[in-house]
């Protein structure tokens, strides 16, 4: 009495040549169908990357105003605190202290 190969052995498979190749005919069949997911997929990872590359965007442009608006504050601050300095350096009476800030700050008057 012969016994029969186990499943899945290499002469179950040489046997029945239709059921080895049953995925890419059915690929063969559905040419059309696997290119259209393949180019829906490929849109919506396009679609996702340009959404994502828009709320970016938008954070760049927010990290922008803020800093314009913080580098006005510190221009203003730096210029009060200049003013300041000048200001009270023409309290002094020799005029010295004044004539060397304003050669510091860069001012001829």
């Amino acid at each position: 009495m012969a016994s029969s190969p186990p499943f899945g052995s290499a002469s179950s498979a040489g046997d029945n040549p239709k059921k080895r190749s049953g995925f890419l005919a059915t690929a063969r069949m559905n040419k059309g169908s696997y290119v259209q997911f393949f180019a829906m997929t490929g849109i919506l990872l396009l679609s996702m990357r340009s959404l994502s590359q828009k709320y970016r965007l938008r954070d760049l442009q927010e990290d922008t105003s803020a800093l314009r608006r913080e580098n006005q504050a510190l221009t203003d601050r730096m210029n009060n605190i200049k003013r300041d300095l000048l200001r009270e350096a023409s309290l002094d009476s020799s005029g010295l202290l004044a004539s060397q800030l304003r050669r510091l700050f860069g001012e001829e008057n």
